[in-house]
């Protein structure tokens, strides 16, 4: 039987222009790469993210698809999308989930692990 498999990764930078230490807004950008590693084409119908800040501050964010696509990847392709986040602290994590669907309706997650929201310069 086919099986269909989403896998992800994410890389975080700071956004500087969307932060305010005076207000305790702290922004990221995290650019997603979202690969279909499975043997079926599927389609990402929508997402759900869980935003922790180091305050124990939690954002959920759901909505269909991301930035405005609901790409559909034929095993092998892959599709990469940036977007951002604000916490108030200047580290967090961000972990959530892709809602996916198989050409013949088979439905299934597809999870991000958490990942930090850090400048990651800073840090060291």
């Amino acid at each position: 039987m086919a099986q269909p498999r989403f896998t992800s990764s994410v890389a975080v930078r700071p956004l500087p222009e969307q932060t305010d230490a005076a207000q305790q807004l702290y922004g990221f950008a995290y650019t997603v790469t979202i690969r279909n590693t499975g043997d079926v084409a599927a389609q990402l119908v929508a997402r759900h993210w869980r935003i922790s800040d180091h305050r124990g501050g939690v954002q959920e964010v759901r909505g269909l698809g991301v930035v405005g696509h609901q790409p559909l990847l034929k095993p092998g392709e892959q599709f990469e999308y940036t977007s951002w986040a604000q916490i108030a602290t200047p580290q967090g994590s961000m972990q959530g989930a892709f809602v996916c669907i198989t050409e013949d309706a088979q439905w299934f997650d597809s999870p991000v692990p958490e990942f930090a929201l850090a400048d990651t310069a800073a840090l060291h």
